[in-house]
Formats: structure tokens, sequence, C-alpha cells
């Protein structure tokens, strides 16, 4: 799973860089990517019994890339528990496995990453190519 974090955190920092060269960058996508951000950090203080957090930040880029900073060394703290038991932010209160909460993490992150892209395309410009896939073809992810 660290080697997907790994990831992760590189495809975010793509799409930060993408949106930093658009003068300006499109607000929506910036809205999108510090709701990726934001989600996280929900997930990482659920996994840990911490206090709630925003799951939609309103982050600038600067922020969001402050945040990334702070998630990398986050997430290499290993979780320590299986399963947690947890209210969304619908009131409803849920059990999950921390594997899948792990899992769906990094899900959120490539579909919400994909509706950039489109914002980005939709713009005229070419969007970030955050595929898993060319990250580990451009040897971007050491064993």
């Amino acid at each position: 799973m660290e080697r997907r974090f790994r990831y992760d955190d590189w495809a975010n920092r793509e799409e930060v860089a993408r949106l930093r060269a658009m003068a300006p960058p499109p607000p929506r996508a910036v809205r999108i990517l510090a709701h990726i951000v934001g989600t996280q950090w929900v997930w990482l203080q659920r996994l840990r019994g911490g206090p709630p957090a925003v799951v939609w930040p309103e982050w600038t880029l600067d922020e969001c890339e402050r945040q990334l900073d702070l998630l990398r060394e986050e997430w290499r703290v290993p979780v320590r528990v299986t399963e947690i038991t947890y209210t969304n932010s619908l009131g409803e209160r849920w059990t999950s496995r921390a594997d899948d909460v792990l899992t769906h993490v990094i899900l959120h992150g490539g579909y919400h990453r994909g509706q950039i892209a489109l914002i980005i395309r939709d713009a005229g410009e070419t969007p970030a190519y955050t595929d898993f896939i060319h990250c580990t073809r451009a040897g971007l992810l050491s064993d």
C-alpha cells in the first residue's frame, strides 16, 4: 500500500504543478484538488480516532501543496487498526475495514483527478498525465 500512496502523492503534486502553470487556474479544479487533499485528512483522522476534518476545504493551491507535504509524512506512519467505526458527512454511522479505507483513498483521488483533467481540457489546455502506469514506466516509484 505504501507504493500506492507514493503514487498518489506524485499524482496530486502533478496536478498542483499543472494548475500553477495555468493563469489563472480554473477555480473548480482547485476546489476539487482541495477536496482530494481534505478528504485524505478526513480518512486519516478516522483511522487514528482524531477530530473530524473538512471534506470540502476552501484552500488555495499553496495551501493544497502545504497540506500534501504534511500528508506525505502522515501516511508514512503505519495504520495500527484493522477496522474503524465512524460517522460520514451525511450523519450515517458505518464500520469499514482499514484496508478498504486505504484503497478508497487512492481510488477517490484518481476519480477526482479525472474530473480535474476534464476541466483543464475544457479550458483548452492539456491536463497533467497522472496515470499510474506512466508513473511506474518513468521510474518514479522506486521500491
